[in-house]
């Protein structure tokens, strides 16, 4: 009987990285474009458009944080 479990503890992990590999596998391919376009496209990491912006938001959220905080008198 422990014969068996083995056995199927060991092709259950075979299994586990097979499927790993292949997925692996289909991503590097997806990202030279051999795979078909009807697939689902990953979704796109968005990149911030405007750094000015941005900081200029983060000072103006640090200050009203500051003053709710009472830091000013």
């Amino acid at each position: 009987m422990d014969k068996k479990k083995l056995a199927a503890a060991i092709s259950a992990v075979f299994a586990c990285i097979k499927t790993s590999e292949e997925a692996a596998a289909y991503s590097v391919s997806g990202a030279y474009g051999s795979v078909p376009e009807t697939c689902a496209q990953q979704p796109q990491i968005m990149q911030p458009n405007n750094i000015w912006g941005i900081s200029g938001r983060q000072t103006h959220m640090q200050a009203n944080s500051m003053i709710q905080l009472r830091m000013f008198k």
